[in-house]
């Protein structure tokens, strides 16, 4: 028997602009592509506003830049996708000072996601920062494993 193969399906993508506004208008875009009765539906918001965010903020982005997003389910897993022009000075990492005020938004990732990781296009060509995000049916928890409520 072969087995069933699935085929990542895009459930949308959209190109923003390199403004503050535009992290509350991807939430709102990821929250009506997924509709808020997916199981899994508040970690991919806070998945999409966290790495929108560290693109604005740590990215050589310019103020006509535009930054890639897309949310692309496969089989049980939906995928958060950050395209922006990538910076010449640093990587995405998470932060390891635990006093630090700022900058636990990879943190935040590791910690709702299966996976998480970066793809370099090549000097001058940006970067994509993904993470993986395990759907986990009503009732038992988000992909991070906490509990509801």
């Amino acid at each position: 028997m072969k087995p069933v193969s699935v085929e990542p399906r895009v459930i949308g993508s959209i190109q923003l602009k390199a403004v503050r506004e535009s992290v509350s208008h991807a939430r709102s875009e990821v929250r009506r592509w997924l509709g808020d009765d997916h199981p899994s539906i508040d970690d991919v918001v806070l998945a999409a506003s966290e790495l929108l965010t560290n693109a604005l903020r740590h990215s050589d982005v310019g103020p006509y830049d535009l930054i890639g997003l897309s949310v692309t389910v496969t089989g049980d897993v939906v995928h958060v996708e950050v395209c922006d022009p990538g910076s010449t000075f640093s990587a995405p990492y998470i932060r390891q000072e635990p006093e630090a005020e700022g900058g636990r938004g990879l943190l935040i990732i590791s910690e709702i996601s299966q996976s998480w990781g970066v793809r370099e296009h090549g000097r001058g060509l940006g970067r994509t920062v993904w993470c993986a995000i395990r759907t986990v049916p009503p009732g038992l928890g988000s992909a991070s494993g906490r509990s509801p409520g």
